[in-house]
């Protein structure tokens, strides 16, 4: 039996320690915290989109970076895994549109409340309000934790890395891991805050806050070349833009941001085709044509977007609907089919969903998760070099990677 510690009470540090303890493993885990799962609790708008339940092989269609990293993992712990432990464990599961899978509570609290009677069942220790100031090793093994307050040593034949990224600082994500990943020899890639809204430069974004838009289709162009394309929901914001679309747009355009502003184009109406959107307009000014242009767009567009667009075409206003000619309608139609927002740049960590980047998934084992530098190191979840796109498929990685890490400990 060896002696596992966990850093981090998060998702991927509560698999790691159930998957440990199961194998027979005595565990303690250190939550800096005063409880585990702070991030997990406000994923999902606290509902927790817990995992995804698309076909297993589509998991790696939704993750950005090092993919394949991650084979071992989702098919050692899958999806499928996931939803079967907490059905089993008394916490009912529903799937919502995108497979996106949810407790039938709505309460993400019924998610942590299955995993911590998990972990007391099965004699894990968990020590709060305890942060681990530095992992020791000797001949190239991990021997032992020390306690940043009081210095303690806990002595380990196996530590496993679980601390989470760089977003949400709040919930305790601030970086750890890098630092305990760096002194033990490993490489730290670059990290940007991911799944994260953007800036936009014009100030209309003001006017259009607390707007939510569905059956969208959003295009990133740098230049004319479209670096992004996705159809779903988006929001307006005071700053910006925020929403589904938006935030996995952040995880593929984040390098093209660094260097140019980029341009937002938004179909608000992808289901017309410019021809249809015409014949709908033509339709909805012949019911309307002794009103004003002003007023003649509300079966077409919410309301607060009304005005923007009819400023945007550069139509009078109090132009009588019935006077407003073909090419006119084609300026409108125009505005409905690519409406433009100047991207500036990403909002920071503190709105960050997840981190991209971290510990240099080439220095661990993808098959257990153990460094190939330090024996009986181990790394799970977002402290390493692995992201997805919105969906459950974030916390799905944590899921996976941790139990592989849990379950791997000799």
């Amino acid at each position: 039996m060896s002696r596992a510690v966990i850093i981090g009470g998060g998702a991927a540090g509560m698999m790691a320690a159930i998957a440990a303890a199961e194998a027979g493993h005595s565990v303690q885990l250190f939550e800096k915290n005063e409880k585990l799962g702070k991030k997990v609790y406000i994923t999902g708008k606290g509902r927790c989109n817990l995992t995804n339940a698309c076909d297993t092989e589509e998991l790696f269609q939704a993750v950005v970076h090092n993919p394949k990293f991650l084979y071992s993992s989702f098919y050692t712990f899958s999806n499928f895994d996931m939803i079967n432990f907490m059905e089993q464990s008394g916490c009912k599961v529903k799937t919502e549109r995108g497979m996106r899978v949810f407790p039938q509570s709505d309460k993400s609290s019924d998610v942590l409340r299955v995993l911590s009677l998990r972990l007391q069942h099965l004699g894990v220790e968990v020590a709060f309000h305890k942060k681990v100031g530095e992992i020791l090793s000797a001949d190239g093994a991990v021997t032992a934790v020390r306690l940043e307050e009081g210095g303690l040593l806990i002595p380990a034949d196996a530590v496993i890395v679980a601390t989470g990224g760089l977003s949400y600082p709040a919930t305790g994500s601030t970086g750890d891991g890098y630092q305990f990943a760096s002194k033990m020899g490993h490489t730290v890639t670059d990290c940007l805050p991911a799944l994260v809204p953007f800036n936009a430069k014009e100030q209309v974004v003001k006017e259009l806050q607390g707007l939510s838009l569905r059956n969208i289709n959003i295009k990133i162009l740098k230049g004319t070349k479209t670096v992004y394309e996705e159809f779903g929901e988006m929001l307006f914001t005071h700053f910006g833009v925020s929403g589904p679309v938006i935030l996995s747009a952040s995880s593929f355009v984040a390098d093209f941001l660094k260097k140019e502003p980029l341009v937002l184009s938004v179909d608000l109406k992808p289901a017309l085709s410019f021809e249809q959107l015409d014949a709908r307009l033509l339709r909805d000014f012949e019911e309307m044509k002794n009103k004003r242009y002003k007023n003649a767009l509300a079966r077409l567009l919410p309301s607060k977007l009304e005005p923007v667009i009819v400023e945007r075409s550069k139509i009078s206003p109090d132009k009588q609907v019935n006077e407003i000619t073909r090419q006119e309608r084609r300026q409108i139609a125009e505005q409905i089919k690519d409406f433009r927002l100047t991207l500036t740049g990403l909002r920071g960590y503190k709105e960050a969903i997840i981190t991209r980047g971290g510990v240099s998934v080439r220095e661990i084992n993808p098959s257990t998760m153990e460094s190939k530098l330090v024996r009986g190191l181990y790394f799970a979840g977002e402290v390493l070099d692995l992201d997805a796109v919105t969906g459950g498929f974030n916390l799905q990685i944590a899921w996976s990677t941790g139990y592989l890490a849990g379950s791997s400990v000799p």
